[in-house]
């Protein structure tokens, strides 16, 4: 690295040799990002920050401290450009893709539309990094602005060229991405999710637009979805802006979703891609997974994909872990899917994917995570009672809630309800239900490998136990 404060802004030529906003991490040398913040204020561990060695401080105006000191009206910018001079080098195709649903899926399988055309291509956010040299885990999302920083050098380092990556709304809000160099920047949808953060509807659209209105460089591409009034408004924003947008979905203009006839286990797509007509089977069941897939295709076609060729990778897509995964059949051959449908727009989604694939009953199991927007838990379990046959209530992530009072409000939305608070349970009674032509849906968790009660995280894993309930019920 071989940076010295002074190269950061700071007034001294002393060694840097890290960056983090947590005071715990500070090791000597460091710069200790003293960020104020929704649950707790960074300014409170500076004294803590420098007894562990911490060779400068970032934080607001106004400090007296005993070593070099930047005050800054927006820290958090400030800490995001410092993190990208301290792990130098990115990809040199950064596409960034922000909307409520269907970010893992897009970026996924973009990565793997770039890697059938031959690039060195890798992906990160929810489900961590995916790349030519194998998976590592992420914390976040859209992480820290160090760790975010420190991938993509990472990956920069091993030869990757072109990286596709999540941009959460809080990500976005937090300036974590302001010193990403975008290449191309994708948005899929908006519904409601995190207003315990957000004060509605339009700071959380605001949120991700930033994405496009500031973080995009004007002459960058931009591949949209039109199909709900936030995908058509953000069109008229960069239209304005003079930005080259790519419209998809139904009624994409560009890349448009003319038919979708399911099969078993795919999809027969009719495409119409620039005004040309091509037919497709996506290897992947759920019409939410076309979506996904024509926002990848447009996003490879925008950084340099041959657009056949691009079509030709959407046949040989494979899906992404816990997003309508599957996880097992029942001997009588009803499948088993594990989805992280986790808002009321996500669950709608997930049941009328699953409907045309299903003959007898939609059977799902569900809960609400806790410490999080309570207003959509209702509006949850009204969407799962009118879309499946037999909903049963059951815990998530309950956290620090009371575990009863969130599955009381989800209830509120679907009184007819089964309630079983234990989840192992809840899913092997959901599969006890299963008819030779039913399916059951357990939405909510996905990919997660474990349970989040009180502050302590339990190991749990949706498709470990539906393998484990389909082993002890005969099925295997």
């Amino acid at each position: 690295m071989n940076l010295t404060l002074r190269d950061i802004g700071f007034e001294s030529d002393e060694v840097v040799t890290g960056l983090t906003c947590d005071s715990r991490a500070i090791m000597p040398g460091y710069v200790f990002a003293a960020l104020p913040g929704t649950v707790t204020d960074g300014r409170k561990y500076i004294e803590q920050a420098i007894e562990s060695g911490a060779a400068a401080v970032l934080s607001t105006y106004g400090l007296e401290l005993p070593v070099p000191y930047m005050g800054v009206e927006n820290p958090r910018l400030a800490y995001a450009k410092m993190a990208a001079a301290i792990h130098a080098g990115q990809p040199q195709t950064v596409v960034a893709m922000t909307g409520t649903n269907g970010k893992s899926s897009t970026v996924e399988f973009l990565r793997q539309i770039w890697a059938y055309a031959g690039k060195q291509a890798a992906c990160f956010g929810t489900l961590g990094v995916q790349a030519p040299n194998g998976y590592r885990p992420l914390t976040h999302t859209t992480p820290d602005a160090v760790a975010l920083h420190k991938t993509l050098s990472d990956l920069s380092g091993e030869g990757v060229t072109h990286a596709a990556m999540e941009a959460s709304s809080h990500g976005l809000d937090q300036c974590r991405l302001d010193a990403v160099k975008i290449t191309a920047s994708g948005f899929s949808n908006l519904t409601q999710d995190h207003f315990d953060y957000h004060a509605d509807a339009e700071d959380y659209f605001q949120a991700k637009a930033r994405l496009f209105m500031e973080l995009t460089p004007i002459n960058a591409p931009v591949v949209i979805n039109v199909n709900d009034e936030y995908g058509q408004r953000l069109v008229g924003m960069c239209n304005a802006r003079g930005q080259s947008v790519l419209q998809v979905g139904w009624s994409g203009q560009d890349i448009r979703i003319d038919e979708v006839m399911p099969r078993a286990s795919s999809q027969l797509i009719d495409l119409v891609v620039h005004g040309k007509r091509h037919k497709i089977e996506l290897p992947l069941a759920g019409e939410f997974q076309v979506l996904n897939a024509v926002a990848a295709l447009g996003l490879a076609m925008v950084t340099g994909v041959e657009t056949d060729k691009a079509l030709e990778a959407l046949e040989h897509l494979t899906g992404v872990a816990g997003r309508m995964e599957r996880a097992g059949r029942t001997k009588g051959g009803a499948p088993i899917f594990v989805d992280f449908a986790h808002t009321e727009d996500g669950l709608d989604k997930l049941l009328r994917s699953v409907r045309p694939h299903t003959r007898g009953k939609i059977i799902i199991a569900f809960g609400c995570g806790g410490d999080r927007d309570p207003d959509k838990r209702a509006k949850m379990g009204a969407a799962a009672a009118k879309l499946a046959d037999e909903v049963i209530v059951t815990d998530d992530n309950p956290r620090t809630e009371m575990p009863e009072l969130i599955r009381k409000a989800v209830l509120v939305g679907c009184p007819g309800a089964v309630e079983i608070g234990d989840r192992a349970l809840a899913i092997r009674e959901g599969i006890k239900n299963l008819g030779p032509n039913d399916c059951l849906v357990i939405a909510g968790k996905g990919h997660e490998q474990g349970q989040i009660v009180g502050t302590k995280v339990i190991p749990f894993s949706d498709v470990d136990q539906v393998k484990l309930a389909l082993k002890e019920l005969g099925h295997v």
